[in-house]
């Protein structure tokens, strides 16, 4: 069997979180769903709650602590990217964005992505394709056509949600899953090619 990488990120905030679970629920429908066409994944999750001081020290200084690389690092290295934020003001959150806003505007060019998003309310259920897949789309990602939306009563059921919601992520997890078992295996990220990296580490070089 073949072995891709895919990076999960989760801007919830709260311990636990629904967008963390619909994380999770995307991920290991997605896990099995590459199983089932010859492919073993490996995940690594970024928690963006970990980093938000990191994000706001980056924009301000422009440069990247340790921390951030290794999440920037992580996202850009994937073969696939499950990426899911809580609907705040109508859109994706301010954590969510910035997020991608640090990295290269080329660093997703052509990389799988599926998209979800959590709300209170099935109202902002078009965050999806108003907010989410602009933002991929401007970052030339391959998005999965469908993309997953859970609102509260999504989980009505517990933790396993409703079988409408489980319907939706399965689509989306084959969706991405034959994305990612079409494509090569995504070289590892170049850390001389991350602007993020800051001159006294790229003096040191790679393991210092």
């Amino acid at each position: 069997m073949s072995t891709r990488t895919l990076a999960v990120v989760s801007a919830g905030l709260g311990v636990p979180s629904s967008t963390r679970l619909l994380a999770d629920r995307l991920t290991t429908a997605t896990v099995d769903a590459l199983r089932e066409r010859g492919v073993t994944a490996t995940v690594e999750v970024v928690e963006l709650r970990q980093h938000a001081r990191d994000l706001a020290d980056n924009l301000t200084t422009g440069f990247a602590n340790e921390a951030l690389r290794r999440a920037v690092e992580t996202v850009v290295g994937a073969d696939g990217l499950i990426a899911v934020t809580p609907v705040f003001s109508a859109s994706y959150s301010g954590l969510f964005k910035t997020f991608f806003d640090v990295l290269e505007k080329d660093a997703l060019t052509g990389k799988p992505v599926l998209m979800g998003a959590t709300a209170g309310t099935a109202r902002h259920s078009l965050v999806l394709e108003h907010a989410l897949r602009p933002l991929f789309a401007y970052l030339r990602a391959t998005v999965a056509p469908t993309g997953v939306f859970a609102a509260s009563e999504d989980w009505a059921g517990g933790d396993a949600g409703t079988p409408a919601l489980t319907g939706r992520i399965h689509r989306a997890a084959g969706e991405l899953a034959g994305l990612v078992a079409g494509r090569p295996p995504a070289a590892p990220a170049d850390p001389f090619a991350d602007p993020t990296t800051s001159f006294e580490d790229l003096l040191r070089g790679p393991g210092a």
